[in-house]
């Protein structure tokens, strides 16, 4: 009977595989353990060998060709064999797939036409207003505020509510004018992009039906993923009598001892361990043979003196907790940050610089009338400085490219109440240091009123995130995708240091550079911490 021969997984994380090389023909003999071909796959190229004798019926892969796991590779049988209906299968199952592609477009299509119909039944004059798309990156928002409330009169151009993005609060404008007849979300309920927020229309409208039908579309494939989870999680109850019955406890739990004419059965070893821990062998309950004493019992034995001595533990308290729903940011933060962790193959560079120029210059620096400068605003201004000599940390990573950005557009991680906002200091390396610490004051104070404009919070080619006012000397960071790397930053800390020889006071402050190897190799970036230390050890070179 013939054999369907499937690409083989040769590798953990290997998906698909390309043929490199056929070593048998269609009509070749085939012993089990002859090699039938080398496969490339993501790590290497290996030789695939044949479980199965008999001959080489069919090719499915070509040499150069690349398929998934699993799928036909070969065929194996006997000579002559008839294997049409094999292959036909694979073809069969092809159009079933096609198939029900197409009867999802169907679906699809027929829902088109199903909702065409429903707004064709509309009352006149009545409008549905979905929940918008106010970022990029928004899949679901938070109703803050309502502006406007059920039997108002709406123009074209009014606020009708403020919604809470993944990134900000923001207010969204009608653009139809009518009476609010309906609202869909409450203040503090969240929905998924294009779910029913209102319905607008003329007064006095009857769209309970509307909103209804608008409704249970959504709600229905909600309650349907929900149920099974819900009979699925008495499952497991099931298996903790059975952990309970494996437990075996017998042998030490009923031991007895044996003693003739005062003597106590021990092993060399039990009595060996018993005497380094100074345990009396006349209070030891002995589980080996005719109550023998062994090593066990030694290793499981408490004095029963010394467990009476400690009184049971009874709680006065009792668990508690406050369950906190996720904010839309918060939410973002969380799906961001997991997305580029286990998608960016990170590393890190770790530096120590000396701070006692950098220390020097601020203060002279904030000497000058009106000017004051903060050690964050000389790191930004160094970064910027060094990024345009390595434009490789200031590059991105996409799928199908890889964009090495000419313009310096530095992220400033600020820490709000909710998570943490990045707004962007556009061309960095064109600004003053004042230019610099007034742009991120000012950011900084916004930021925690969620007055930021998506404008400010967008196109990031470098990140820093500074904990060192926090007193944490030494941190890493996540990068913020699609950036190649973010730099942390940590306090400035006085110790003993060598100069010249000699031990002295001084002042250093570490820094942690979190790379992505896609992009960035070790040595470009140890190239560009080399250049930051150059600036910020000699701050005097940022003003040239």
């Amino acid at each position: 009977m013939a054999e369907v021969i499937n690409m083989p997984r040769l590798s953990d994380t290997m998906e698909e595989g390309t043929v490199a090389t056929w070593l048998k023909k269609v009509g070749d003999k085939v012993e089990e353990g002859d090699i039938l071909a080398e496969i490339e796959t993501d790590k290497a190229t290996m030789e695939f060998e044949s479980f199965y004798e008999g001959t080489l019926l069919h090719i499915g892969v070509q040499e150069g060709e690349t398929t998934k796991v699993d799928e036909l590779l070969a065929i194996i049988g006997e000579e002559g064999e008839d294997i049409s209906s094999l292959l036909d299968g694979k073809s069969s199952t092809k159009e079933e797939e096609k198939s029900e592609e197409n009867t999802d477009d169907k679906e699809d299509t027929s829902e088109d036409n199903s909702s065409e119909s429903s707004s064709e039944e509309l009352p006149e004059g009545v409008t549905i207003v979905t929940m918008p798309r106010l970022s990029d990156t928004m899949e679901e928002g938070t109703v803050a505020t309502w502006l406007k409330k059920v039997g108002d009169a709406v123009e074209e151009g009014d606020i009708l509510a403020e919604i809470e993005t993944d990134k900000a609060t923001m207010e969204f404008e009608s653009f139809q004018s009518g009476t609010l007849l309906h609202i869909g979300l409450e203040e503090g309920q969240s929905a998924k992009v294009d779910a029913l927020l209102a319905i607008l229309g003329p007064e006095g409208t009857d769209v309970s039906g509307v909103a209804k039908n608008f409704k249970a579309g959504g709600d229905a494939s909600a309650k349907k993923e929900e149920a099974p989870k819900k009979e699925s999680k008495p499952e497991p109850k099931k298996e903790t009598p059975k952990q309970d019955t494996k437990t075996e406890s017998k042998p030490v739990a009923q031991p007895t001892q044996t003693a003739s004419g005062g003597r106590i059965f021990v092993s060399p070893l039990a009595k060996k361990m018993a005497d380094e821990k100074g345990i009396n062998l006349s209070q030891v309950k002995g589980s080996g043979e005719n109550g023998r004493i062994v090593k066990r019992d030694i290793e499981n034995f408490t004095p029963a003196a010394q467990s009476a001595q400690v009184g049971k533990f009874v709680p006065s308290g009792q668990e508690d907790f406050d369950e906190v729903p996720n904010s839309q940011m918060r939410k973002a933060i969380a799906k961001n940050l997991a997305k580029s962790k286990f998608t960016a193959p990170h590393y890190y560079l770790n530096v120590e610089f000396d701070m006692d120029n950098a220390i020097a210059f601020r203060t002279q620096y904030n000497s000058l009338p009106d000017t004051k400068i903060s050690f964050n605003d000389m790191v930004v201004k160094a970064c910027a400085l060094a990024l345009k000599q390595h434009p490789q940390v200031n590059s991105q990573w996409f799928d199908d490219k890889m964009k090495l950005n000419n313009h310096v557009h530095i992220g400033v991680a600020v820490a709000v109440e909710d998570g943490l906002l990045v707004p962007v200091v556009k061309f960095a390396n064109e600004q003053s240091l004042p230019q610099i610490g007034a742009a991120v004051k000012d950011f900084a104070g916004r930021a925690r009123n969620k007055k930021l404009s998506l404008d400010e919070m967008e196109g990031s080619t470098f990140t820093i995130s500074n904990l060192g006012m926090f007193g944490i000397e030494s941190f890493t960071s996540i990068i913020n995708q699609p950036n190649s790397a973010i730099l942390s930053v940590g306090a400035i800390v006085q110790k003993p240091v060598v100069k010249n020889g000699q031990i002295v006071p001084g002042n250093t402050m570490k820094l942690t550079l979190a790379c992505d190897h896609r992009t960035v190799d070790g040595a470009t970036g140890a190239q560009f911490l080399q250049t930051l230390k150059g600036y910020i050890e000699n701050p005097v070179t940022m003003l040239v």
